[in-house]
């Protein structure tokens, strides 16, 4: 995998660690419904599945009216804040920092929603370096489809040949694979135990994120020899 000048993260599970605030929030509805403590290890494993499956989690016994009133308070008290406790991903930040360095367009796209990844990228000081955000408010057809990759290469004024995306969902992979971009998984991300990384057909793959920043120094040092 070489030839990548461009490169575009997904959110939630790539480049920020949105858990601790999801079970934060969780957590207040579980103590006010008198129920019991989520555990994080559990939610992690749901968090790439939206609101809905997480709180179906910790609510298994919950009707549909149910849960559509506590997906609504979740959502309000998370746009309320979201980045209590969320943080980059060790060794994002460092990887961020050396493609700002070396001139290297970034930017994000995600399925997670204007209202929350605008905010989010403004609080963590992202919004004037990220290139391009694409959210789904943006396009017709959201990930897997490469619709938001599209968009976010031709914001970057790269080619999707010479842009690599990075994701910890199979559905990540599918949309680079699809949008001809280079594709590197993030088996560091919200995986469940049926997950398979290995089968998605990533490029590359790399299990802690302070891998990335050496990994993407050397595959640009073999793409400019």
């Amino acid at each position: 995998m070489s030839g990548f000048r461009a490169v575009l993260f997904d959110l939630d599970g790539t480049l920020l660690d949105s858990v601790p605030d999801f079970l934060r929030i969780i957590n207040e509805l579980c103590r006010e419904h008198d129920r019991p403590a989520l555990a994080p290890a559990a939610l992690r494993q749901r968090a790439s599945e939206g609101a809905r499956a997480m709180l179906r989690l910790a609510f298994d016994a919950a009707g549909d009216a149910e849960l559509d009133a506590l997906q609504r308070v979740f959502l309000d008290r998370y746009a309320a804040n979201p980045v209590q406790d969320s943080i980059l991903f060790p060794g994002i930040a460092e990887t961020l920092e050396w493609l700002d360095r070396m001139q290297i367009g970034w930017g994000i796209v995600t399925n997670k929603s204007e209202r929350f990844t605008l905010p989010i990228l403004h609080r963590l000081a992202l919004t004037r370096r990220c290139g391009s955000v694409v959210c789904p408010e943006r396009v017709k057809h959201p990930k897997p489809d490469p619709e938001a990759l599209l968009l976010a290469s031709q914001e970057l004024e790269q080619p999707p040949s010479s842009t690599l995306y990075l994701g910890d969902h199979r559905r990540d992979i599918e949309a680079g694979r699809q949008a001809g971009m280079r594709t590197l998984t993030c088996a560091y991300g919200y995986l469940s135990p049926a997950d398979d990384p290995l089968t998605w057909g990533g490029e590359h793959l790399v299990n802690d994120a302070r891998a990335l920043q050496p990994l993407l120094q050397c595959l640009h040092s073999e793409c400019t020899q």
